[in-house]
Formats: C-alpha cells, sequence, structure tokens
C-alpha cells in the first residue's frame, strides 16, 4: 500500500530520521503491511529521496522489531504475532489498570467530558472510517491518561499505544467485536464519572482482555488461510 506514503518532512530532524518516522508510521497505521518486502530503490523513489536514508530507516525498523531482514528477500514488514500480541497487552493491562485507579482521583470535569465526546465519536465513526475510529480509540485512553498527572505514566502508555496501533486496527476490522468496544468506552466513562477505582479496573481489564482475544482470534484465522495456500 505504499501509494499511502508520503514524506513527513521535519527541518529539525536528519533526513534518516524524517524516513525512519515515515515509514514507521506507514507500518503502525497498516499502510505498509505485515509480510510486505520494503525495496529500498522502490521506496526512495517514492519518497523522493536517496537510497542511504532509506537503508538507514530500515535498519532503525528493525531495531524495533517492525521490520526483520529475511535472506534472500530482504526487509520485510514483521508479522504481528500472538506472542508479541500477549506480551505488549500483559504490561498495557496493568499500566492502564493503573492510569484509570490514578485518573479516578484526578479527572476534571472538563476531561471527563472530553473523554465522553471521544468515545461518542469512536462509536460514530465505527461503520464509516476504522482508521477514525482508531484515531477516537486513542484520543480516549490518551485523555484517561492525561488525567493522571504522572508525566512518566504517560510517556510510556503514549510508547506503548504506538506498538499496539496494528493490533487495535485489527481489532477493529472485526465487526463483531463493536458492540461490545461501545459498551466498554460505556462502562469506563461511567466508573470514571463515580469516581469508582473498583468499577474502572475490572472496565478496563474486560475491555483489554476482550481485545485480546477478538485479535488472537483473527490472527489465527488468518494463520489457518495462509497455511491452507
Amino acid at each position: 500500500m505504499t501509494d499511502e506514503l508520503q514524506l513527513q518532512m521535519n527541518e529539525y530532524l536528519p533526513l534518516r530520521d524524517v524516513v525512519f518516522q515515515t515509514l514507521r508510521q506507514a507500518i503502525l497505521q497498516g499502510y505498509l503491511q505485515p509480510g510486505e518486502r520494503l525495496m529500498e530503490i522502490h521506496l526512495a523513489q517514492k519518497l523522493g529521496v536517496s537510497r542511504t536514508p532509506v537503508r538507514e530507516a530500515i535498519r532503525m525498523l528493525e531495531l524495533e522489531g517492525l521490520v526483520i531482514m529475511v535472506p534472500r528477500k530482504g526487509a520485510i514488514v514483521a508479522e504481528i504475532t500472538v506472542s508479541d500480541l500477549e506480551d505488549v497487552l500483559e504490561v498495557r493491562e496493568a499500566l492502564e489498570e493503573l492510569a484509570v485507579k490514578k485518573a479516578c482521583q484526578n479527572m476534571n470535569e472538563e476531561q471527563l467530558e472530553r473523554l465522553k465526546q471521544a468515545a461518542k465519536r469512536f462509536s460514530d465513526s465505527l461503520e464509516k472510517d476504522l482508521l477514525a475510529s482508531a484515531q477516537a480509540d486513542v484520543e480516549f485512553h490518551e485523555i484517561i491518561c492525561e488525567a493522571t498527572q504522572n508525566k512518566r505514566l504517560v510517556q510510556i502508555l503514549n510508547n506503548i499505544r504506538e506498538q499496539i496501533y496494528r493490533y487495535r486496527l485489527e481489532n477493529l476490522k472485526d465487526r463483531s467485536s463493536h458492540a461490545n468496544l461501545v459498551e466498554e468506552h460505556t462502562a469506563i466513562c461511567r466508573a470514571l464519572e463515580e469516581r469508582s477505582e473498583e468499577k474502572a479496573s475490572e472496565a478496563i481489564r474486560i475491555h483489554i482482555e476482550h481485545q485480546k482475544s477478538s485479535i488472537i482470534g483473527s490472527l489465527s484465522i488468518k494463520q489457518e488461510l495462509q497455511e491452507d495456500k
């Protein structure tokens, strides 16, 4: 899906880092699909740069685990694996539970209203635009994180949130999960409005466990289809 690629210029960054950020976002947002080859010449032409910054960016992506090097094929976008998913969501669940507890203590009325609006945007866009839904979901969790007033927690969760962006899109592709997702957001909002740490913790655990089950199911189906080919 390299037709979607556009260089995200930043005059304060070296060209290598600009290419890296552009390719990284393309992978996280699903424009570059798992298993897709990253051909230096093609990417350089598409982005309007030389092969050197592309090659350096691909090495950086490999260090992040987003790209793997395969003999006789070169650089390939890393597959989404069940093991990776379980590792990331295990960490996310613990941190999100801490975040909602802190948010129960610190969230103000303006943040609570923004949270409800993000939940509504998520619900309204589900059947129309998955990328818009994914962005609304990100915003929903970012508002909770912001309300913790813990800068280090915000930093760590932002990093994890980027890592699971691909998983979030996989989850949203499962239309059977949409109703549950809307209900789970509503439950989280209600718990935060009531300032109930117990209800908020339970709601966020259910939310993430359902997400895990849905994505693992999707990945298992894809794996079975690949094995049948």
